[in-house]
């Protein structure tokens, strides 16, 4: 839920919502989580004021061809430019048919206006402010978009989670992307966990993406769904202000979870509870909880940056494989979302490959060096927060550089001395 407008910290009020709430023993249960939670969860509304840097905003827009204003404002409860970033890939490389919006807004205009350029899916967006829906409504008017939005008030109740949920009329029977960008914390810390009632809708290889996932509340709702939703691998990016949960669908078994689990899953979260309530201020310790931010590690990253490496020497010497040695940076980030730097022009371009990836497609590269040096250079989405000047690795023989410039991560591979390697990547990032 995202207006053009400023906003403060908390979230919109709904009176009928509060309305419906008001039984006591519920509002006693709710207020007791939301004082426990609010205690940890400060630091993550304080870090998500920003919504992102506004380069990065301004070149979302750009490779959307909407203009600079479009998103004005961005911070506090609405979404930031990390979470706005993974709808524009998920759309470019899902293009899916069916789209669901649970919260409506930025999120809404962004994957409207990426549907019309990747495949024109139809998206169906919910929110529980009738008023903020039709004002949505006609700030899509205004760029040439369309999108069904729909008032679902928070009157629903969850058999397995607490707080209200929307009261979502009909929707598709096969769902390609179900974006969650609501209902806000306040409602209870847990409440978005009810966004598994959608989960049974889910299409083979469908992406689910949830906004605010690096909060307390939002970790433990992933917990539950790991266990829950097997068959949907969930991984926590740290690629913007406030963090993305990205979970993709993998076969199609949809275990339920028996009321033994059920009752276990809640005795954890209610021991999570007590431990948040007893905490009263600052930042807590990381890792108690069991899925806090942990130190950044770049070893999936650097292991794949040297099987790319290993892969385009294999191909380079075999007669059967073609290469290309064509590299179109706009093409790529079009399709992608990988953002290329400009690498020397001395630099001789041998092949230009997708390099596969849990996630979704990296980029290769496979370079010759004016003094004969065979190196890959290696670009994907970053997944954890690392230096933007090249640090050193090795992977046996391979010697690597990496960084990071914004939400991207690179890495130039080869097999000569550190200190030549290092300076060769210095070439490709002079300001880091």
């Amino acid at each position: 839920m995202t207006s053009r407008e400023l906003t403060g910290l908390l979230s919109l009020t709904d009176a009928d919502a509060a309305a419906a709430q008001r039984r006591l023993s519920d509002v006693a249960r709710s207020w007791a989580w939301r004082i426990g939670f609010g205690a940890v969860t400060w630091p993550w509304l304080l870090a998500s004021l920003s919504g992102g840097r506004k380069a990065d905003k301004r070149a979302l827009l750009d490779e959307l061809g909407l203009p600079h204003d479009a998103l004005p404002h961005l911070g506090s409860w609405k979404a930031d430019v990390g979470f706005l970033r993974h709808i524009v890939r998920e759309i470019a490389r899902l293009r899916p048919a069916h789209v669901v919006e649970l919260g409506a807004g930025a999120s809404t205009l962004i994957a409207a206006r990426a549907l019309a350029l990747h495949g024109g899916g139809r998206l169906t967006s919910f929110d529980q402010h009738d008023g903020f829906v039709a004002a949505t409504r006609n700030w899509l008017t205004d760029h040439g978009l369309h999108a069904d939005l729909r008032h679902a008030p928070l009157t629903a109740e969850s058999r397995d989670w607490p707080g209200l949920w929307y009261d979502i009329d009909a929707l598709p029977d096969s769902i390609d992307l179900l974006i969650i960008d609501g209902p806000p914390w306040a409602v209870h810390p847990l409440v978005r966990g009810a966004a598994d009632s959608l989960f049974a809708r889910l299409s083979p290889h469908a992406v689910v993406l949830l906004d605010d996932a690096a909060r307390p509340g939002e970790r433990l709702v992933a917990r539950r769904w790991r266990q829950r939703w097997p068959h949907i691998d969930f991984r926590l990016k740290h690629d913007g202000t406030k963090g993305t949960l990205v979970g993709r669908r993998r076969d199609t078994s949809i275990p339920v979870a028996n009321d033994n689990e059920q009752g276990r899953t809640w005795r954890h979260l209610a021991r999570a509870a007590g431990i948040a309530g007893l905490i009263a201020t600052g930042w807590i310790a990381r890792g108690e909880l069991g899925e806090f931010p942990q130190a950044a590690e770049a070893s999936t990253f650097l292991d794949e940056a040297a099987a790319s490496h290993r892969t385009g020497l294999l191909r380079q010497a075999m007669a059967s494989q073609v290469e290309s040695a064509t590299l179109n940076a706009a093409e790529i980030r079009r399709s992608t979302g990988i953002v290329l730097p400009p690498l020397p022009a001395s630099w001789r371009i041998d092949d230009v490959q997708l390099y596969p990836t849990p996630d979704s497609p990296a980029v290769a590269v496979s370079i010759t060096t004016p003094d004969g040096e065979q190196l890959s250079f290696f670009a994907d989405r970053a997944e954890t927060p690392a230096e933007a000047r090249p640090l050193l690795a090795h992977r046996a023989q391979d010697v690597i550089a990496y960084w990071e410039a914004g939400d991207m991560a690179y890495a130039l591979t080869g097999r000569a001395k550190a200190a030549r390697i290092m300076a060769l990547a210095a070439e490709i990032a002079p300001a880091a």
